[in-house]
């Protein structure tokens, strides 16, 4: 005895004059819409361009839209190519059956195309994009509500969901009730999506894995929800075919996700590419040969070189003979004159022996003879940076 059920809707579409509003294609749309929007805030926080989401978008629900196609006429080939099929309905996408694999396949192919024309690693907009991706599959679920189709086993739940006559399969038509495997899938992607942006933001997990972890966890959901199903499918050893490819696919993301070990994606972190302006500068610059532009010099500092050039002369003209002699007499190693803050260019160290004083005074003495040029360092003193050599441009 069924006590509640959940009706099912008359008709999946509304025609507006010639032009038939189909709510199947509108749940796609709306699922789209969010995934594109989460995608957008994602990549933001990751440090890449949020537009991206649109445009990788577009490529995605065009190649899914024919992945998802072409992978239910295989695996479905009687309705099409059978003895009551008709191959013209292999168009008539809006009548349902796009399988979920092809999907996912084709809207990969179509995201990777597009994120390598755009220079962007596929891995790092895949972690950006997956809690949207889940998003909308949970969306486009209803649009099998809205058909009266791939739904599950009868049953007398209260949530069991009330099918039509005209849509129950054969050999099951004395029963009206069946398990609204749609809700379940969708309240299952809702979770993933849940779990996938706790995770990402309490454990941000390298790039690549939260792609992997997505798909873990929607094949594990998947497994037992095609369990329930009863619409025509393939069976090999006894399990749908849906169940095999859940497992492979579950396998390979399983392996993925121990295999990789890239680092994490965290905010303001994504490299910044040169503009075009930049990277055009800079083919030029390696096909000339021409070293880069030097930076703007004071006109102070041009100045000064000459100046202090006098003053390293003069200190070099000293006979090197009668300085070691001086020291000799006394006792001591000659003191080496230094350039220093002292105008003259020559610095007395602070503790000074009386015999280092002696050299350098005369030191000081024969560089005192050139007025010329001592005057010309003194004059270059206030200038220029500790030491007395010219300022770095």
């Amino acid at each position: 005895m069924v006590l509640a059920a959940i009706p099912s809707p008359s008709r999946g579409v509304i025609h507006l004059g010639p032009l038939p509003l189909r709510a199947y294609a509108f749940m796609i749309i709306i699922g789209v819409v969010v995934a594109v929007w989460l995608t957008g805030r994602r990549l933001r926080a990751r440090g890449a361009d949020p537009n991206l989401a649109g445009d990788a978008g577009v490529w995605a629900v065009l190649f899914g839209i024919v992945g998802a196609r072409i992978y239910h006429v295989i695996t479905s080939p009687d309705a099409y190519f059978g003895a009551d099929g008709h191959v013209a309905d292999v168009l008539k996408v809006w009548n349902g059956g796009l399988g979920i694999w092809g999907a996912v396949a084709g809207g990969a192919l179509g995201v990777w195309l597009k994120t390598r024309r755009s220079g962007v690693s596929f891995l790092l907009f895949a972690d950006a994009a997956v809690p949207g991706i889940v998003l909308a599959q949970a969306i486009g679920r209803w649009g099998n509500y809205f058909n009266q189709e791939l739904f599950g086993r009868p049953t007398t739940l209260p949530w069991a969901l009330k099918i039509d006559a005209a849509h129950r399969p054969a050999g099951y038509e004395q029963f009206a009730t069946f398990h609204p495997t749609f809700l379940y899938e969708s309240l299952w992607c809702v979770g993933v999506a849940v779990a996938l942006l706790l995770v990402d933001r309490l454990h941000r997990l390298g790039r690549g894995r939260l792609l992997a972890l997505y798909v873990m966890l929607y094949t594990i959901g998947r497994s037992w929800i095609e369990a329930l199903r009863i619409d025509d499918a393939k069976h090999i050893a006894g399990l749908r075919l849906n169940d095999w490819v859940s497992a492979v696919v579950f396998l390979g993301a399983l392996l993925m996700f121990i295999l990789l070990r890239k680092p994490a994606d965290r905010a303001g972190e994504q490299p910044v590419v040169a503009t075009t302006s930049e990277s055009n500068e800079s083919s030029e610059s390696d096909a000339t040969g021409d070293a880069p532009a030097p930076a703007e010099q004071d006109p102070k500092a041009e100045a000064k070189p000459t100046e202090a050039k006098s003053t390293e002369a003069a200190v070099a003209a000293e006979p090197a003979n009668a300085t070691a002699a001086d020291a000799a007499s006394a006792g001591e190693k000659p003191v080496e004159p230094t350039l220093g803050d002292d105008p003259l260019g020559v610095t007395t160290p602070a503790e000074t022996k009386p015999a280092e004083v002696v050299t350098a005074g005369a030191g000081a003495a024969r560089v005192g003879l050139d007025k010329t040029s001592g005057a010309a360092a003194a004059g270059d003193g206030d200038d220029s940076p500790a030491g007395g050599r010219p300022r770095d441009a």
